[in-house]
């Protein structure tokens, strides 16, 4: 599928993805590229051989590259696994009593560290008015940029001027948008953003980032309180007792990588960056349209989430597990059927699932 105005390289996608399945599930788990496999499984055997190559240097590619994906320095990125551990982080520096504001329904992972403080004042709003109700004594906006049950994108550049306009931070978490959604300077103007990378950034399971203020801004006031060995500022000399030289950079909140991941990763993220976001972000929303057409035909009527590639159908969610047994992959999630299209998938796809399809009762 051209799209006009962006050129996917259709003949590099084929070349990495041959996958059995009509795959519309990439907001759960996106495909690896057969780069990654293949890099993943020399590794593991250079393990299993007693020659353990050095993944150390896939985790800094890796960093770099997202680095460059979200438009930020590197010295802002630290590697990790877990967006919830970083939401954590982020929760652990705000003070007793501080108000947070949240998307209603929003990703776990996203909100749930700010409750179990248990002395924050969390608030959760419609998505849609979350720019407006940032106010005068709101500490925090944090909320997902994509939402995952249904796609939905929050309007950044209101939110942003919001946060600004009542000197609120803002906590972004990127896992349902970096690698389709053109971030521009939204994540370098966010005081805090996370993603993990095993969505639409197509790494493997344990791959996640996390990005702070530069060190001359005190890193936002978060504190490295999961620091370990890795988070030296050297490294190899930090193995024993307190770490003498925390990094400098946001490496002072790496967890210790989970290195074949990793290895996975930095190939991975290199493919995002060869096909670029700005075709990849026109693919699957187009695809997304026309599957958001054919579902009109049927008389179905989706939950409204406009440029998005994640096309959410309500009361459609328990067809999940018969679409599965005819090769169809999608999600249930709250009881909408949840189809999510990447740089992978096709017209003949979004059809595929069309056809599948009941129409709605009349």
């Amino acid at each position: 599928m051209k799209i006009p105005g962006q050129r996917l390289d259709e003949t590099l996608v084929r070349s990495e993805f041959a996958p059995r399945t009509t795959y519309l599930n990439s907001a759960s788990t996106g495909l690896l590229p057969a780069r990654a496999v293949r890099a993943m499984h020399e590794a593991a055997l250079s393990v299993a051989e007693g020659r353990p190559q050095d993944m150390f240097a896939d985790v800094e590619e890796a960093r770099a590259s997202f680095a460059r994906l979200v438009g930020v320095p590197v010295s802002r990125v630290a590697a990790g696994a877990s967006v919830a551990v970083y939401s954590g982080l982020v929760a652990a520096a705000l003070p007793a009593g501080a108000e947070v504001l949240t998307a209603e329904g929003d990703f776990s992972s996203t909100v749930n560290p700010f409750h179990v403080r248990g002395d924050l004042k969390v608030r959760a709003v419609p998505l849609e008015r979350i720019a407006e109700s940032v106010r005068p004594g709101t500490a925090l906006v944090a909320v997902s940029v994509a939402q995952s049950a249904d796609g939905r994108v929050v309007d950044l550049a209101a939110l942003r001027e919001a946060a600004r306009a009542h000197g609120s931070r803002l906590y972004l978490d990127a896992s349902q948008a970096a690698g389709w959604l053109d971030l521009g300077d939204h994540v370098a103007a966010a005081d805090f953003a996370a993603a993990v990378a095993f969505k639409w950034l197509t790494c493997p399971r344990g791959v996640a980032f996390f990005v702070v203020p530069e060190e001359t801004d005190g890193f936002g006031g978060v504190r490295p309180l999961l620091a370990g060995w890795v988070a030296g500022e050297r490294p190899w000399d930090s193995c024993y007792g307190p770490v003498e030289e925390l990094a400098h950079s946001a490496r002072r909140f790496d967890e210790s990588p989970a290195l074949l991941a990793y290895t996975g990763a930095r190939h991975a993220l290199a493919l995002v960056e060869e096909l670029g976001v700005p075709a990849i972000g026109a693919h699957g929303p187009a695809l997304a349209d026309r599957f958001r057409a054919g579902l009109a035909r049927l008389g179905h009527t989706p939950v409204p989430a406009p440029g998005s590639p994640v096309v959410a159908v309500p009361g459609l969610g328990a067809r999940q597990p018969e679409l599965s047994a005819a090769g169809v992959e999608v999600s249930d999630r709250a009881g909408s059927l949840r189809a999510a299209f990447h740089f992978y998938n096709t017209e003949a796809d979004v059809d595929r699932l069309l056809d599948a399809l009941p129409p709605a009762p009349r």
